[in-house]
């Protein structure tokens, strides 16, 4: 009695472009990403040596070295809370669109459309804040290397230049992307080894342990040391963004499923580990805590480097610190655009058909690319007359960002009977967990809302010192609501999946 072979199952590049259908997409990407290039694009993105560099005069400034180091033990375990919980939820609904696709499938048309926007403007307030801050590096540089002025004119120049070369780099595929990414990681990581290592073997003189894991300073202008402790957080939160890379990039990643919810996370738990060590080594070496806050460069770190190695060995360490800015904001672009497309796909945009197509040859989402950028550049333009009001925009990276991770995990929690769970779940944790994430994103969502400084006259805000965060948001808010009813009620449409997969389904999946 002869028997019939069972039927041939899907595996690898097919098995995720059969699983992408039945989420109601036609692949249109090129799968060129592995598990290693997935998890390297949100190690990337989150940058600590590009968010930490950034703000550590925030830093100084708001709590201190004591705030800044257990300020980043504290938010970076709240933060894998939020990780794991959009883990989860990306490992059922691998899309591009990541988000606010899954907020549309377990909430609705609304639910998503808003996600969206936020999502969105998120990660194009994520190019400007990176990239800008890349170009401040460049000028700190070249003002050390040949005595460059980097004026609001000229640092605006070095950052089109960036954001050109971001574009650029982008337009060639995703292979060159996932290189560039898989570099990335090991520049990361040893730039910190780098600069720690020098740091801590150079310098005659280093700051004791009770000064780095103690020392308070609040230099806000607010006189309750607790307020300031939680405004102190805003760096550890800054840096942790981005990690929905991952999940943008899904749609090019083999074992898409598995791949994107381990790519969160490893990104994560490598960040927290290498800017604890980062921000350590740094404190440590710091000679005199108020030239440093004061330096002529504007740039904090800068000063560190030069108090402790001389010219020459800033100069060095800089230009690490650059190039890792760089990886850092070519991957954003890579993030963005795929935003772009995927929202442009379900006619969410104004000129949806234009920012959809994708080149034949490369597979990229060519003129989603070319839009990120243009926005981005967009958006930095108040710098020339307003560094608050550029700090401002900018802070839709976090205020867009932040919300939009909760809201998918949020419904996930709420519809948990209509969720179905990929390959990589929490199990009976899940709902505790996302739990503990929503709470965790409204409180810092709160936070970035609150004045972050007093004026001198001891009002309670100026032109000068107001946060413009809530402005933002709420702009955010109100575009979308706009476009929702002059067109994307009629245009924005979402694929629908209607499938069911089986326990005995998912139990020979491979995990």
């Amino acid at each position: 009695m002869f028997r019939k072979n069972p039927p041939r199952r899907p595996h690898g590049t097919a098995a995720d472009d059969v699983y992408l259908r039945e989420l109601g997409y036609e692949p249109v990407l090129t799968r060129r990403m592995g598990p290693f290039g997935n998890f390297a694009i949100s190690f990337s993105v989150i940058s600590v040596l590009s968010g930490c560099m950034t703000l550590y005069g925030f830093g100084l400034n708001t709590g201190g070295p004591a705030v800044m180091m257990w300020g980043w033990v504290a938010v970076g375990f709240m933060v894998m809370f939020v990780g794991a919980g959009l883990a989860e939820v990306t490992s059922a609904y691998p899309t591009s669109g990541a988000l606010y696709f899954q907020a549309e499938q377990l909430g609705g048309r609304k639910f998503g459309w808003y996600t969206g926007w936020l999502n969105l403007l998120g990660l194009l307030g994520a190019i400007a804040g990176i990239d800008y801050g890349a170009a401040l590096f460049t000028g700190a540089f070249l003002n050390l290397q040949f005595g460059f002025t980097p004026t609001e004119g000229k640092t605006l120049v070095i950052y089109l230049i960036i954001l050109a070369l971001h574009a650029t780099l982008n337009l060639f595929g995703v292979r060159l992307v996932s290189i560039l990414n898989s570099i990335s990681v090991w520049w990361h990581l040893a730039g910190v080894t780098v600069i720690v290592g020098v740091l801590a073997l150079v310098p005659a003189h280093h700051q004791s342990p009770g000064f780095v894991f103690g020392h308070f300073v609040n230099d806000t202008g607010w006189s309750s040391p607790l307020y300031v402790t939680l405004l102190g957080l805003l760096l550890a939160q800054y840096t942790f963004c981005g990690y929905d890379a991952s999940a943008h990039l899904s749609e090019e990643t083999t074992n898409a499923q598995v791949s994107a919810a381990r790519g969160i996370m490893r990104a994560i738990g490598w960040s927290w580990v290498a800017g604890f060590i980062l921000l350590g080594g740094l404190t440590f070496a710091i000679q005199d805590y108020a030239g440093t806050v004061g330096t002529a460069t504007a740039v904090p770190p800068a000063q560190i480097f030069l108090d402790a190695l001389g010219a020459g060995g800033a100069k060095a360490l800089l230009l690490i610190v650059i190039a890792a800015q760089l990886f850092c904001g070519n991957a954003e672009t890579a993030a963005a655009s795929r935003m772009v497309f995927a929202f442009s796909r379900d006619g969410a945009l104004p000129g949806s058909r234009l920012w959809r197509r994708v080149h034949s040859r490369t597979g990229t989402p060519r003129n989603a690319v070319w839009l990120a950028v243009c926005v981005a550049a967009v958006l930095a333009l108040p710098s020339l007359y307003s560094p608050t009001a550029y700090a401002a925009i900018t802070s839709i990276n976090v205020i867009g960002i932040t919300p939009a991770y909760a809201i998918p995990i949020y419904l996930r929690v709420r519809n948990r009977n209509k969720f179905r769970p990929g390959p990589w779940n929490l199990g009976r944790w899940g709902v505790p967990v996302g739990c503990v994430a929503v709470t965790w994103v409204v409180f810092v969502t709160v936070l970035f809302c609150l004045p972050q400084s007093r004026p001198d006259n001891g009002a309670l805000f100026s032109v000068e010192t107001f946060n413009y965060a809530p402005v933002a948001l709420l702009c955010v808010l109100l575009l979308a609501w706009i476009w929702w009813r002059v067109a994307g009620r009629r245009s924005y449409e979402v694929p629908a999946h209607d499938f069911d997969r089986s326990a005995d389904r998912f139990e020979e999946e491979v995990v």
